[in-house]
């Protein structure tokens, strides 16, 4: 009786220590935040992946092959959004994953310090790109035939640094109506 006692509880004990490391492994690939680190500054991004599943999923995949790695903060609009996560200094294209689904309508909405899918006129063309809302951008909101943005994060720590970006001086060059004068790298993006 005792022998089976000990057996029984030796492998409980191997059942929980087996648990444990599986939700360790899960928790491990649930990451929760992102923090841009910028040549400006650090910005930390809580992610949503309830509401937008495919757009962290994107995101993440992103961040976790370094594609964001030297790219650059090419639309600078004081008071309305600060985007990036698409272009070099070179101004040169990155060629990004097929385009995703937009998931606006989530029930999050493109208020102040919110991150969300930059896209074309297309509403399923969303890559790699994203912005920070620097403002209530209501009109960004998926309304009617307006099939709007999908907002997967929101900025949590490091709002002065999107400020700073903000206030950046920009210039209009070949297609490029608010690129800042100084080059504003994300260097990296870490996953937690």
């Amino acid at each position: 009786m005792i022998k089976q006692l000990l057996i029984a509880s030796t492998l409980l004990f191997i059942l929980l220590a087996n648990s444990s490391l599986m939700a360790e492994d899960v928790k491990k690939d649930n990451y929760t935040t992102a923090i841009l680190h910028t040549s400006k500054g650090d910005i930390t991004i809580k992610l949503f992946p309830e509401q937008a599943p495919i757009s962290v999923q994107n995101f993440i995949d992103y961040a976790k092959s370094g594609f964001y790695d030297k790219t650059i903060f090419h639309r600078v609009k004081k008071r309305f959004v600060i985007q990036g996560g698409g272009f070099t200094e070179e101004l040169e294209h990155k060629e990004g994953h097929d385009p995703i689904v937009n998931e606006a309508g989530n029930g999050l909405h493109n208020d102040r310090w919110t991150v969300a899918m930059a896209r074309t006129d297309e509403p399923d063309s969303a890559t790699s790109q994203f912005y920070i809302n620097l403002r209530m951008n209501s009109s960004l909101d998926k309304r009617g035939e307006n099939a709007g943005y999908a907002v997967f994060g929101e900025v949590i720590d490091g709002k002065y640094v999107a400020q700073d970006i903000s206030k950046q001086r920009t210039e209009k060059v070949a297609g490029f109506n608010n690129l800042p004068l100084e080059s504003i790298f994300i260097e990296s993006v870490e996953l937690r």
